[in-house]
């Protein structure tokens, strides 16, 4: 509903041209000072939580999932960081926007650390999210609510069958090309990988266009993120 308050995400992946390596240490670390001071001055604004991604997908290494109330705090601090010395070397790579909503299927599902409305996201201290954006068929949304309140139905069940995951939903519809971007939050990889396998055998799975790409993500201190790109 219009009056609802409701957080805009986003997932911002960058990737370091190799070139800043090979800068003197002494200006790879001012550079690296420099991007956590942006970054730190929208603490009043933003909720950033750092993700390492070296080693683990090529095209990336930085990820922020950021949280806000503000959709210009977003382009505000991406503005302060890629002006920074080491911003300068960092290029967006990808970047999926979304809202939270309030969602028609699981209103009666609730989930722990996470508002029952589903318009506020709380990020949880697992170490591994699991990131991707989702498009449904056209089909899916020309069925009936009850067949699709069905099937979700069986997604939700088999969802609480592994309860080291959780799942952080948010819409993109007419803001981004995909419909909507989950990220899974977990300690167990095994266990995402297992709940994934089985969620490609449920009903739901036939009406999903596309689901990729899909990211593995590692969470770091800001600091430890930033040394991860080179010392």
């Amino acid at each position: 509903m219009a009056n609802e308050k409701r957080q805009y995400v986003n997932y911002i992946f960058y990737k370091l041209d190799p070139a800043w390596r090979r800068l003197p240490a002494e200006e790879r670390e001012a550079g690296k000072r420099e991007l956590s001071a942006a970054i730190e001055g929208f603490t009043s604004k933003v909720l950033v939580i750092p993700y390492s991604t070296v080693g683990i997908r090529a095209e990336t290494d930085i990820m922020l999932w950021r949280i806000s109330y503000d959709l210009e705090s977003f382009q505000d601090m991406t503005v302060k960081m890629l002006s920074t010395s080491l911003g300068k070397y960092m290029n967006t790579v990808y970047s999926y926007i979304a809202m939270t909503k309030r969602s028609i299927y699981v209103d009666k599902h609730s989930h722990e650390g996470q508002e029952s409305k589903r318009l506020t996201i709380v990020p949880g201290e697992s170490k591994y999210l699991f990131i991707y954006p989702f498009v449904k068929t056209r089909e899916w949304y020309l069925l009936t609510k009850s067949a699709r309140q069905g099937m979700m139905n069986e997604h939700i069940e088999i969802g609480h069958k592994y309860p080291t995951v959780k799942i952080n939903t948010s819409y993109s519809f007419g803001l981004d090309d995909a419909e909507f971007v989950v990220a899974f939050e977990s300690d167990h990889p095994s266990d995402f990988l297992d709940l994934v396998m089985e969620l490609r055998e449920a009903e739901a799975s036939r009406y999903t266009l596309l689901d990729t790409p899909i990211f593995t993500c590692v969470r770091k201190s800001l600091k430890d993120t930033l040394n991860d790109l080179g010392n």
